[in-house]
């Protein structure tokens, strides 16, 4: 009965099951819309809507068909998305007819245009590596980007494209240790929650796929400490609200910055699992407070605080293209470190995401282990499915 008279929240994006599983966790009843209809998913939410268009793209008209559905249920508190829907975040602020926007509106557009945003780290002082808007005369070292893309599928190798994207940019290839920060702001301050190594694989022309994240990472001081004073600049000049998360390399004691992605981030869950005493309610629910609210989370600096366990999630894509089973998924939905759980009669095909698994360890070497040791398990089933 409580739970039925609690407000309720639409999350959207490509999948939505973390937000759902988050917002959840918050006490919020949940409507998720995407493009799976995960088993876990649905288990986290009240309701399902597909928004799904052709291969892994999310459709237009479904997702506005499905905003209007969800406007018109009791006690709709507002709409969170995630990955997937950042290049409409601007507009579904604005659109009437669906639910109030919970998140970064045309204050986003200082950090997903890369005119203005690498034009912002240069006016303070932020690092990042070269940028450019028209090609190179000689393409190797460079990659090219698009302003709205997500999960590494926006990147590619200059010298490998023939047609260059009109919103494309692009930045020379630096090395350094793929990482990401989590941050809540509002007000124009910001409270940093922790630092993740991001995990990338390559497929096909694209070499830098999203594959998953591990963390909390503990930094040194020194380094941290500018990474976090960084974050509060870019959040004092753009008024970013609610939880974001800031893509940077990390070489050592020197850092560069990539880009903003001015939506709840998927590393959310490792915070939770690692820290789950400092957000008892979700950091969902702490993006709601901020944004609704204005206020910033009590719980202190957590990044300072080495965690007792690191959490770690990978992404596991289909070697070759198969249905699901009833026994496969069945397998998936009581296994509690798999996540994004295929329905059966889903047909996966080769190079797409099969789920999610996750773990924790007391060591980065310890966690590489365990989820390697998973995903050999996870091909397996999927051999014999």
């Amino acid at each position: 009965m409580m739970a039925s008279r609690a407000p309720r929240v639409a999350v959207a994006g490509l999948s939505a099951r973390l937000l759902a599983q988050s917002a959840e966790r918050a006490g919020l009843n949940v409507v998720a819309l995407d493009i799976f209809g995960d088993r876990d998913t649905r288990a986290h939410a009240d309701m399902w809507l597909d928004i799904g268009g052709d291969g892994l793209s999310i459709d237009r008209g479904r997702l506005y068909d499905a905003l209007e559905c969800a406007a018109r249920l009791p006690r709709m508190l507002g709409l969170i998305v995630t990955s997937g829907l950042e290049p409409l975040a601007t507009e579904l602020s604005r659109a009437p007819r669906v639910p109030r926007f919970i998140g970064n509106g045309a204050q986003a557009l200082a950090v997903r245009d890369p005119r203005r945003f690498f034009a912002l780290l240069n006016e303070v002082h932020v690092p990042h590596p070269e940028v450019r808007f028209t090609p190179p005369e000689d393409a190797r070292g460079w990659l090219v980007k698009r302003s709205d893309g997500c999960g590494g599928t926006h990147i590619e190798w200059a010298q490998n494209v023939d047609r260059i994207h009109a919103d494309a940019y692009f930045q020379r290839f630096s090395r350094g240790r793929s990482m990401s920060a989590l941050f809540v702001a509002a007000h124009r301050e910001a409270t940093v929650i922790g630092f993740a190594e991001q995990l990338t694989t390559a497929a096909g022309n694209l070499p830098f796929v999203h594959a998953g994240s591990l963390g909390p990472i503990m930094l040194p001081r020194d380094i941290a400490e500018r990474v976090v004073q960084a974050i509060e600049t870019i959040v004092w000049k753009t008024d970013l609200t609610g939880l974001n998360s800031i893509d940077f390399l990390l070489d050592d004691d020197t850092f560069q910055v990539l880009e903003i992605n001015t939506r709840p981030s998927s590393t959310m869950a490792l915070y939770e699992t690692a820290w789950p005493d400092a957000w008892p309610r979700g950091l969902i629910g702490a993006h709601v407070e901020a944004c609704l609210d204005g206020d910033l989370p009590h719980t202190a600096c957590t990044w300072k605080h080495a965690p007792p366990l690191i959490a770690g999630q990978r992404v596991v894509f289909a070697p070759q293209g198969f249905t699901v089973s009833s026994l496969f998924s069945d397998a998936c939905f009581v296994d509690a470190e798999c996540h994004d759980v295929p329905s059966p009669g889903t047909r996966i095909e080769a190079g797409m995401p099969v789920c999610t698994i996750t773990a924790t360890a007391s060591t980065l070497d310890a966690l590489r282990v365990e989820l390697d040791s998973q995903r050999t398990s996870l091909l397996q089933r999927i051999n014999v499915n």
